[in-house]
C-alpha cells in the first residue's frame, strides 16, 4: 500500500507541476540556466514520490522577477488535494524576522533605544536572575544575580538567556512546570500573561554573553504592544501585512481560508502519518490556527502564511526596506539588522544579526550560496534567505515534524547551480 501511495504521487507530481506568476514581474530566466532550474522540479518530484513530504510550493524571485513558483504533491494527501502556489502554511519561526522587523519601526521612530533595558517598558524583567544549578525535577536550587539586565538588543540577538520549552535545557522543565508555551494553542491565553510568567523564570546565562534560541521573539511581541498601544496582531496587519500587500498572512486563518491550510504531518519510519496532539506533543496541536480561543499572539512562532506573501515581505528587506513604492524599514536600519553581531556555535565566528541568520564568509560554509546571506526558518519545514550579492530571494515551503528529509538545504544548492 505504500509503494503504491509512492506510485499515485509521483505521476500526480510529474503531470500537474505548474509554474505561475502571482504580482512579481514575471521573467523568462533572469540569469538562470532554464535546464538546471528544472532539476529543481526532479528533486522534489523525488521527494514527493519517496514519501519524505506531503508536498511543497517553491519560489525564487531574482532583479525583481519571479523566476521560479511552482507547487508540488498535495496539501492533503487522504483527500488527494493537490498543493496550490496560493497554499497557506504554518510558517512557525519565520514569524521572528516579522516580529524584528516590527520592533525596528518602533525604533526608527525614536520609542527606544535598541540598547535600553527591556524592564524600562516591561517593570517584571528588573533585576533578573542567573541559574546556577537545579535537581532532577527541574527545580533551581542555586540563582545568583545577573550582572547586567536584558537590553532589546539581546533578544533581538538570541542572547538574553532565555530558553524554550520545546527545547532541552536547564530551564526546560521550570518552564513547562509554570505554563510556559512555545507560542501555539488553542486555549484562552494572552501574550502579556506569558510574558509576566516568563519574567519569574532564571535565565540560562549572563544576557549578552551567549547565544541560545528561546522566547526572545515573543518578549519582543510584548514589547510591541506595550510601546504602540496595540495588539502584536493589530500591529503586524497596520505597518507590514496591509502596506505590503500581505492579504493571506495571520495569526488566526478567517474561515474562508481554512481549506487553503495545508495539512501538516510527521514523518515516522520513513512514513507520513498526520500529525496528531500524540506526535505534536512539543508544538502546541494540529488544529493551530483554525480553532480555539485565538487570543495569543506568539511574535516568535504563530504566524501562518504562503510562498508569495512571505517572498513580498522578503523582497522589502532585499531592497534596503522598501517594496512597491511602500516604506516600511529605513536603509540603515536593514543594514544594521544583516549585519553578524553574535557568535552562535562558539566557533569565534559572529553569525547571527538581529533576528537572521547571517553567512559572513561563503567559503567557510562548505556549500553553494554568498557571503551576506541572511536567513531563518520555521520548525514544520519552511525556510527563506535574502542574497543582496545576488539580488535574490528564495523561499520553500512544506508541512512536516518531525522531518525526514534535507530538501530545504538541497532547494538552496539547486538554486545556485542553476546560475548563469
Amino acid at each position: 500500500m505504500k509503494k503504491m501511495t509512492r506510485i499515485v504521487l509521483f505521476c500526480f507530481v510529474s503531470a500537474c507541476v505548474v509554474q505561475a506568476n502571482l504580482g512579481f514581474a514575471a521573467g523568462e530566466s533572469d540569469g538562470f540556466v532554464k535546464e538546471r532550474l528544472n532539476r529543481i522540479d526532479d528533486a522534489m518530484n523525488a521527494e514527493v514520490a519517496a514519501g519524505k513530504i506531503p508536498g511543497a510550493v517553491a519560489m525564487i524571485v531574482r532583479n525583481g522577477q519571479t523566476v521560479y513558483h511552482k507547487s508540488f504533491g498535495y496539501a492533503d494527501i487522504a483527500s488527494k488535494t493537490p498543493m496550490q502556489d496560493d497554499s497557506i502554511f504554518r510558517i512557525a519561526s519565520m514569524t521572528k524576522a516579522v516580529t524584528s522587523v516590527c520592533v525596528m519601526t518602533l525604533y526608527e521612530r525614536g520609542h527606544f533605544q535598541l540598547n535600553d533595558p527591556i524592564s524600562k517598558y516591561i517593570p517584571q524583567f528588573a533585576n533578573p536572575e542567573v541559574l546556577v544549578t537545579a535537581n532532577d525535577d527541574g527545580v533551581a536550587t542555586e540563582t545568583r544575580p545577573a550582572k547586567r539586565e536584558i537590553r532589546i538588543i539581546d533578544l533581538l540577538t538570541h542572547s538574553a538567556g532565555l530558553g524554550y520549552p520545546f527545547i532541552d535545557s536547564l530551564v526546560q522543565k521550570m518552564y513547562v512546570e509554570h505554563g510556559i508555551i512555545d507560542g501555539l494553542t488553542e486555549k484562552e491565553m494572552r501574550l502579556e500573561d506569558q510574558m509576566v510568567k516568563l519574567a519569574e523564570m532564571p535565565l540560562l546565562f549572563d544576557p549578552g554573553s551567549a547565544w541560545n534560541y528561546g522566547l526572545n521573539t515573543d518578549l519582543l511581541g510584548r514589547l510591541i504592544e506595550v510601546v504602540s498601544g496595540k495588539s502584536l496582531a493589530q500591529y503586524f496587519a497596520d505597518e507590514i501585512f496591509t502596506p505590503l500587500g500581505m492579504t493571506d498572512t495571520h495569526f488566526y486563518l478567517p474561515p474562508k481560508d481554512f481549506k487553503r491550510l495545508v495539512s501538516l504531518y510527521a514523518g515516522e519510519n520513513d512514513e507520513l502519518v498526520p500529525y496528531t496532539d500524540a506526535s505534536m506533543t512539543d508544538l502546541g496541536n494540529a488544529n493551530y490556527p483554525r480553532v480555539g480561543a485565538m487570543t495569543y499572539y506568539s511574535g516568535g512562532a504563530g504566524l501562518s502564511s504562503t510562498a508569495y506573501d512571505y517572498a513580498r515581505f522578503i523582497e522589502m528587506l532585499l531592497n534596503d526596506g522598501e517594496l512597491d513604492g511602500v516604506r516600511v524599514l529605513g536603509r540603515k536600519s536593514v543594514e544594521l539588522m544583516r549585519s553578524p553581531r553574535l557568535d552562535m556555535d562558539g566557533d569565534g565566528t559572529a553569525e547571527f544579526g538581529l533576528g537572521f541568520r547571517i553567512t559572513g564568509d561563503i567559503g567557510k560554509s562548505g556549500e553553494l550560496g554568498s557571503s551576506g546571506i541572511y536567513q531563518w526558518g520555521g520548525a514544520f519545514n519552511t525556510s527563506y534567505w535574502i542574497d543582496p550579492a545576488e539580488n535574490m530571494i528564495a523561499v520553500f515551503m512544506s508541512q512536516v515534524r518531525p522531518n525526514q528529509t534535507d530538501i530545504t538545504s538541497r532547494f538552496k544548492t539547486l538554486v545556485y547551480q542553476a546560475l548563469e
